[in-house]
C-alpha cells in the first residue's frame, strides 16, 4: 500500500490573506476538491490515505485518515510533518504571496508530484505568465491591446476572480491600478477579452507532455460595479470529435511545452472570442474545482494517475 497524504490548503485550516471571512466562503470549493481526491485514491485500492482537516472543514470520506495541524503549527510546517511519514503528497494551495511555491520548496522530492518551481513560479504571476506564453506564440490579451474597449485589473498573484475589477476605459483601470499601488497591493492591467470565460484541465507530465482531459466553461457574471463573481464550472462541456477539441488540444500542448515542468492535474483559463479565437488568461498550476466529480464523468481515477505518473528531480527557480 502507498501512503498518500492529500493537502488542501484551505480545509487544512489555512487562510487566503489571512482572511477568516473571505476563507470560509472558499471552504465548500476546497472541500470538493479535497474530497475528490481522496473519494479516487482510496476507490483505487493500493493506497493508504491521511487528508488535512481543521475544525471548519469536517472530516474527509469515510476510509481516510483525518489529520490536523498541532496548536501553533502553520500550515507549511503541519504539511511538511505530514509529508515526511507519507510516500507521496498531493497539494492543493493558493498561489498567492508564494504560497504553493513554499510548499513545492519545503515538500520536495520525492514526495511532492506537483509541478516544479520554475514554473509555479512563472504561473504565479499573470503579468509573467501571460509575457512568457505570448513570447512563444499563444495568443493572450496582450496581443489584443489596440482593440480593447474594456480593461481589468486584479491582483498579479490572486485566485480565481477574487478583487478582480472590468473597467470601461483604460484611464479607469490605470487609476484603479495606482491606488493598488499605492497600498501595496500586488496588481495587473490587461485588456478584457469579450467572450466566453472557458477552462481546461491536463493531465501533465514533466517535459511537456500534456493530455486535454476536459474543456468547461465558467460561471463568471460581471456586476454592476464591474467586479467579477464567480458562480462555479461546468465540467467536460465539449464533445471530443469536435474540431475545438483538436484546437484546444494544440493550445493545452503548446502551453505544456512552454512550461515543460507542469506536472500532474494542471488548469488553464482562457476566454472564447468569437473574433480571436481561444485568448489564453492564466495557468493554475494545480488541481482547480474542474476535477470535482471529473473521474466520474470520464471514468477514469485522475488522482490515481497523477500518483502513477513518472516522478523527476527537483529543479528549483
Amino acid at each position: 500500500m502507498r501512503r498518500v497524504f492529500v493537502y488542501e490548503y484551505l480545509s487544512g485550516g489555512g487562510l487566503v490573506d489571512g482572511d477568516a471571512e473571505a476563507s470560509d466562503a472558499l471552504l465548500p470549493q476546497g472541500l470538493a476538491m479535497r474530497d475528490a481526491l481522496v473519494a479516487d485514491l482510496l476507490g483505487s485500492g493500493d493506497c493508504d490515505v491521511s487528508a488535512a482537516t481543521c475544525e471548519r472543514a469536517g472530516a474527509p470520506p469515510a476510509g481516510a485518515h483525518a489529520v490536523t495541524a498541532h496548536e501553533g503549527e502553520t500550515p507549511l510546517a503541519f504539511a511538511a510533518r505530514l509529508a515526511a511519514h507519507h510516500d507521496a503528497a498531493l497539494v492543493i494551495a493558493p498561489e498567492t504571496e508564494g504560497c504553493l511555491a513554499a510548499f513545492e520548496r519545503t515538500i520536495g522530492a520525492p514526495r511532492w508530484l506537483g509541478c516544479d518551481a520554475r514554473s509555479i513560479a512563472i504561473a504565479s504571476s499573470k503579468s509573467a505568465t501571460l509575457r512568457h506564453l505570448a513570447a512563444q506564440g499563444i495568443a493572450t490579451p496582450l496581443a489584443f491591446a489596440h482593440e480593447a474597449r474594456r480593461w481589468v485589473v486584479k491582483p498579479d498573484d490572486g485566485a480565481g476572480s477574487v478583487a478582480t475589477r472590468v473597467h470601461a476605459n483604460r484611464l479607469a483601470a490605470e487609476a484603479d491600478l495606482v491606488g493598488r499601488d499605492a497600498r501595496g497591493e500586488s496588481a495587473c492591467l490587461e485588456p478584457w477579452i469579450e467572450g466566453e470565460a472557458m477552462s481546461l484541465t491536463l493531465l501533465c507530465g514533466h517535459g511537456g507532455r500534456a493530455e486535454l482531459l476536459s474543456v468547461n466553461r465558467q460561471r463568471v457574471d460581471t456586476l454592476a460595479d464591474g467586479a467579477l463573481r464567480y458562480d462555479g464550472v461546468a465540467i467536460d462541456v465539449l464533445p471530443r470529435t469536435s474540431a475545438q477539441w483538436q484546437a484546444l488540444a494544440r493550445l493545452a500542448g503548446q502551453v505544456a511545452s512552454a512550461l515543460p515542468g507542469l506536472h500532474g492535474l494542471v488548469g488553464i483559463d482562457f476566454i472564447a472570442s468569437a473574433y480571436h479565437g481561444p485568448v489564453l488568461i492564466e495557468v493554475n498550476p494545480r488541481p482547480t474545482c474542474a476535477v470535482v466529480g471529473l473521474s466520474k464523468r470520464l471514468r477514469r481515477n485522475l488522482a490515481r494517475e497523477w500518483l502513477a505518473l513518472p516522478q523527476r528531480e527537483p529543479s528549483h527557480a
